[in-house]
Order: structure tokens, then C-alpha cells, then sequence
């Protein structure tokens, strides 16, 4: 769901640093951190620095499981309209409590804040009330299955009201009070981030590492560099080339760690070429997608047979793609009087690699292929404008209910425009409406399986590949992994000796 932010960084910046403190941990990334309010922004690098910096009424273990976080406790009326939450005695980071005025104020801001980036999460919520200094309630519009998982997106990080009003939202978005285990030591945009432990954290004995520096550094090599020299600790984002030369490097290695990520095509639906069905089955069985993900990924990844991620619940197996048949996609357009159609791809530097094996291989079944280069920013305006043919890109799923994947990226009324891809099917559109309120699991399952159905059949997109995270580890860093929501499990990760 979000595109690389490409910064300038050099590693020779952050020589001679091999000799770590050893209460310190070193993250490189390619990913900026932007702003830290965790409601103005959605950039994957933003993301993951507020983990860090703020805790959430729920949250998702080690293990993928819902747990309590700063509600101990919480019940749901039976018609699952009223949720009462009961706040844990915990403190900010400034000392001062957490109490259910802050949690309101905190998830009102996400669901009905105009800045707010990503309020879909929360939508459901027709008033939020306090009852208490500890005790929180909310009513829902409507039963909404996921709502309680959704408490553990990276926008509904609990932050201090009096701060945000007492400072003012400028100060508050460069260093904040925060509720989570970490908190602001030093913040130098462009460069790094540097956290200190929250002596306050609600977590008793967490975290263990007492520093965190977030780095960027944008150049791949650069950073696999420093992981293998011991100058960082960990690489966020370790490119499919170089995973066999960490690997091969005495004292680190790299995580395959699970994710919720979906490489695809995106066709705009609005315009010819990509409007006429016929152009995507025949783009789609042009298409050796167990090829491109081989060659992209070095086998590292999983080819995908629906326009579901394969980490999400209710992902169904059994459905599959036009196949690779590049002689029927070469009929297909002599039957319907399409060759030579020509395409232009529009492609960020991310993703050349693909666009190549993508031009070369549709090309060869008679369309005329085009490739039209331009950086991020022009990439998601083209985008949003709908000033495209077609493109590929990535995105994720914050939890593993597919609700707000399918409000991203294939609701034509969900705000996003279907990934911007303009795909509108009016029956698609109301199944999720109703697996939204569906709370029988059985029910729910049906209803996804006829949206991949549909999405499938009609081509929404063309899915390429599933992918894990592929991070790099010093072995001195002990019980850190990223989850699929792109959250550190750094409050309980430790540094030994090596």
C-alpha cells in the first residue's frame, strides 16, 4: 500500500561505528520517518516509528494474537453495537496518566480528523463517550467484525490530549509525549531517529534495549555494507540479490519473516486499453508470472493465484488465474482485432526489474509496450488522477482480516478507487458492506470467496506474487522480528555479546 520514499545516504556517513554501545540497536532503512503523529501519515518508514513511540487499547503478540494493551479488559453488548473498554493504570512517557479522555480524543482523531490519513479502520464508530477516568465506550453504526482488531493499526496509538492541545500539533508532530515503549531522545529529518527507553512504559521490566537509532540510508548497498561490517545491527530491507552474500557473512543472516505483501499489475479500468476485458485476460495469460516472481525474487517468493494476499483469513487456495498461455493471449487478440494495442506502462525506479519482464514478455504476444518513467511523487498524483494505462506496485494489509485490503484495493467505493485502478463492481462494493457487518466466521468466509471470484474472473488486477519481509539480523540482536502490520517487537528484543 505504500511506495518507497527514496532519500540520499551514504554509509560512509555512519563509518567507524563498528564498536556498538551494547545498549543500542542500529536499524537501517530506506524507509523516511516524515511526521510523528500517528494520524497525518501513512508512509511505511512513519509507521513503524509509531510502534515505537505509542501504545494501542489492543495489541497483536509475537504470535499474531489479539491481546490487551492499555485496555486490561473490554466487554461487547450482544447486539455488538456498544464496546465498553477499561483502561490499565498506566503513564505517558511525561509522567502524567493515561486515562480514557486521551484514548477518545486519540481515536477520534484517527476515525474524524480531516488530516487523518487512514480513518477507513474506524469508520463503523458513531460516537465515542468516557465514562470514567478509566473506562471508555463506544457505539457502532453497525456490527463491524474486524473493529477490534483494527485497535492495533498503526494510527490508533494513544496520545496524550493535553499535550497535542497544550503544545500545539506542530510540536507535537516533531517530538511527542509518547505511551509506547520508547520515546524521543533525538530527531534529525533525513538522517535519523534517535529513541530512548520510556521509563514509564506500561510493560514492567520493558523495553530491554535502552537506545534505538532509526538510520536511513535509501542505497541497498550501502546498507547491506554496514550489516555485514557490524556498523548497523539491523537491515530493514535486504534486496533478493545480496540475501546469499548476508547470509554467507559470519554474524548476520536474513529473516524471511511473514508479511501480508501483494506485488501486482494495476490496469486502469477507465480508459482503453485496460478497459476492454479482452486486453487484460490477454495481458494476464501473456504473463509467466511464476517466471517474474523467480527472477525478481530468487525463488523467495510465492506466485499468486488471487487478489488476496495469502496471509490474509479467508484467502482461498482454490482460486486461480487466467494461466500463462501466450499463444491463446496471441489469438485473443487477433480474434478481437487488438494487435498491436499499444500500452504504456508507467513505472517508478522500484520496480524496473519487473517492468522489464513485463514489457518483454507482453510484447511478445503483439501488444506494443511503451515504458514511461517517473519518481514517486508524479507516480502516486498520475495515480490518483487516474493519468495512466498501467503500472505495478505493492501494498499490505495491516492486520489479517481482508476487510481493509479490500477497501484499499478493490471497493470501487471505498475511497481509494480500487488502488486507484478505477475498478467499480457494484456487487463487490456491497459484499464488502456486508462482510464488514458479517459476524459468523462461516458467513464471512463465503462472502470473500465470492469477491476473489468476482475480482478474478473480471481481472481487477493481475496479481503477481506473494512476498515475505526480507530483513538482516546481527546475531547479537535477540527476539526482534517485524510483523505483517510492519511493527517492531522491539520492547522485547535483547543484545547479547554476539
Amino acid at each position: 500500500m505504500y511506495a518507497k520514499r527514496i532519500m540520499a545516504a551514504a554509509a560512509v556517513a555512519f563509518s567507524g561505528t563498528a564498536l556498538m554501545a551494547q545498549d543500542t540497536i542500529r536499524i537501517a532503512s530506506p524507509y523516511k520517518v516524515t511526521v510523528l503523529d500517528p494520524i497525518v501519515s501513512a508512509g511505511g518508514g512513519n509507521i513503524e516509528a509509531y510502534g515505537l513511540l505509542f501504545s494501542r487499547l489492543m495489541r497483536t503478540d509475537k504470535d499474531g494474537n489479539l491481546q490487551p494493551g492499555l485496555a486490561e479488559r473490554h466487554e461487547i453488548s450482544d447486539d455488538g453495537l456498544t464496546y465498553t473498554f477499561h483502561l490499565r493504570d498506566a503513564k505517558f512517557s511525561d509522567g502524567t496518566p493515561i486515562t480514557a479522555e486521551d484514548a477518545a480524543f486519540s481515536l477520534n482523531r484517527a476515525a474524524k480528523d480531516e488530516n487523518s490519513a487512514y480513518p477507513a479502520g474506524f469508520a463503523p464508530i458513531k460516537e465515542i463517550t468516557v465514562l470514567d477516568e478509566r473506562t471508555l465506550q463506544w457505539t457502532l453504526q453497525h456490527p463491524s467484525a474486524p473493529i477490534l482488531a483494527n485497535l492495533d493499526i498503526f494510527n490508533a496509538g494513544i496520545v496524550s490530549k493535553d499535550d497535542v492541545e497544550e503544545r500545539g500539533e506542530d510540536a507535537f508532530v516533531v517530538d511527542p509525549v509518547s505511551s509506547g515503549p520508547y520515546m524521543v531522545e533525538e530527531w534529525k529529518p533525513n538522517d535519523s531517529l534517535s529513541l530512548t527507553a520510556n521509563p514509564n512504559f506500561w510493560r514492567e521490566g520493558l523495553p530491554k534495549i535502552e537506545r534505538v537509532e532509526l538510520l536511513e540510508v535509501s542505497d541497498a548497498n550501502a546498507r547491506a555494507t554496514m550489516l555485514m561490517a557490524g556498523e548497523i545491527d539491523v537491515d530493514r530491507a535486504v534486496p533478493w540479490p545480496q540475501i546469499a552474500e548476508v547470509n554467507n557473512t559470519e554474524g548476520v543472516s536474513v529473516k524471511l519473516e511473514p508479511s501480508t505483501v501483494l506485488q501486482l499489475v494495476l490496469p486502469n479500468h477507465t480508459r482503453l486499453p485496460f478497459s476492454d476485458i479482452n486486453v487484460r485476460r490477454a495481458a494476464t495469460m501473456a504473463l509467466d508470472r511464476e517466471a517474474i516472481a523467480k527472477a525478481v525474487t530468487l525463488g523467495n517468493a510465492t506466485v499468486a493465484n488471487s487478489t488476496f494476499s495469502n496471509a490474509l483469513k479467508f484467502y482461498d487456495p482454490s482460486i486461480s488465474m487466467p494461466p500463462y498461455n501466450p499463444a491463446a493471449a496471441r489469438a485473443l487478440l487477433e480474434e478481437h482485432d487488438l494487435m498491436g494495442t499499444e500500452i504504456t506502462m508507467m513505472i517508478t525506479p522500484a520496480i524496473e526489474q519487473i517492468a522489464t519482464l513485463l514489457k518483454a514478455q507482453w510484447d511478445a504476444v503483439g501488444f506494443k509496450t511503451t515504458v514511461e518513467r517517473v519518481d514517486a511523487g508524479l507516480w502516486w498524483s498520475k495515480m490518483a488522477d487516474a493519468d495512466y494505462d498501467v503500472t505495478s506496485s505493492w501494498y499490505f494489509n495491516e492486520t489479517d482480516d481482508p476487510d481493509l485490503a479490500i477497501r484499499w484495493a478493490l471497493c470501487g467505493t471505498c475511497g481509494s478507487h480500487s488502488y486507484y485502478t478505477r475498478y467499480n463492481n457494484e456487487e463487490v462494493n456491497e459484499l464488502t458492506e456486508q462482510a464488514l457487518r458479517e459476524t459468523d466466521e462461516a458467513k464471512r468466509a463465503d462472502l470473500y470467496r465470492r469477491i476473489q471470484e468476482i475480482t478474478v474472473s473480471e481481472i481487477a488486477q493481475i496479481p503477481l506474487y506473494y512476498t515475505p519481509y526480507a530483513n538482516g539480523y546481527s546475531d547479537r540482536v535477540k527476539g526482534l522480528g517485524l510483523t505483517p502490520a510492519l511493527q517492531w517487537t522491539l520492547e522485547e528484543a535483547e543484545l547479547t555479546d554476539g
